[in-house]
């Protein structure tokens, strides 16, 4: 069952290369959704079949603070607050936190509108590696790539009104590739994802929900669906750890 669930991710990957390459027949780039970008909203629309609707809750952050590359805050009882875009180097930045904190972090604490898809696997990996919480707070958010860092907490604790959400990867902040090129790139990319939800402990439901999603909208999860797909942990929960 999970190598035809793997198959079905790689060809749903290729399918949505085939969409772009169409779009970018009138575009000079493909579409989605930067929140790096100022003339972009932080938060992209929710998907539906009429008028686009913005986010479910109003974040308490602001535009401004969202939009700056991520930096890092330690907080009392243990917990590392990440602010602010996935820029590329985040991973980087981060490890560097968690090694100059040595054992005194216990969680992450993240406010994040998602962004360089590789530094937040790359964070997910590092938080299961070294056995830490991830949590939003209320009215904190986590979308797009965020979500994958999130992934990465052995226990996963999403207050109320916490605003998650997903949609497909896309070459945000890229030149535009060859069709070969965003064929091979897409197809990796959906399987990475795939795998890492997987070892994550998370379920298929998830990234489904993100492949049905285009980057230029997004998927805001319920706190019953955050459970369904076990995105949240329950209290005293055990998730994978990766070797």
């Amino acid at each position: 069952m999970r190598g035809a669930f793997f198959g079905l991710l790689v060809a749903a990957g290729a399918f949505l290369v085939v969409d772009l390459r169409e779009m970018s027949l009138v575009n000079t780039s493909l579409p989605g959704h930067d929140p790096m970008r100022t003339e972009d909203p932080v938060l992209p629309p929710a998907l539906t079949d009429g008028v686009p609707r913005s986010s479910p809750v109003e974040p308490e952050s602001s535009p401004e603070v969202l939009r700056q590359p991520m930096r890092f805050e330690l907080l009392a009882s243990g917990m590392l607050k990440a602010e602010g875009s996935i820029d590329v180097g985040a991973a980087e930045r981060f490890a560097k936190e968690i090694a100059a904190r040595g054992e005194y972090v216990k969680a992450v604490l993240l406010n994040s509108p998602g962004g360089s898809v590789e530094d937040a696997l790359a964070m997910s990996t590092l938080i299961r590696e070294k056995g830490l919480n991830t949590k939003v707070a209320t009215k904190a958010i986590c979308a797009s790539s965020c979500p994958l860092v999130f992934a990465g907490g052995v226990g996963r604790e999403a207050e109320k009104d916490a605003i998650l959400g997903v949609h497909q990867v896309f070459n945000a902040g890229q030149g535009q590739p060859s069709p070969e090129q965003a064929m091979s790139g897409a197809q990796s990319m959906t399987a990475r994802i795939a795998r890492h939800l997987d070892e994550m402990g998370i379920s298929n439901g998830l990234w489904i929900n993100a492949l049905e999603t285009p980057p230029d909208r997004l998927y805001y999860l319920t706190s019953e669906e955050m459970v369904e797909y076990r995105l949240t942990t329950t209290p005293g929960a055990t998730a994978k750890h990766v070797d």
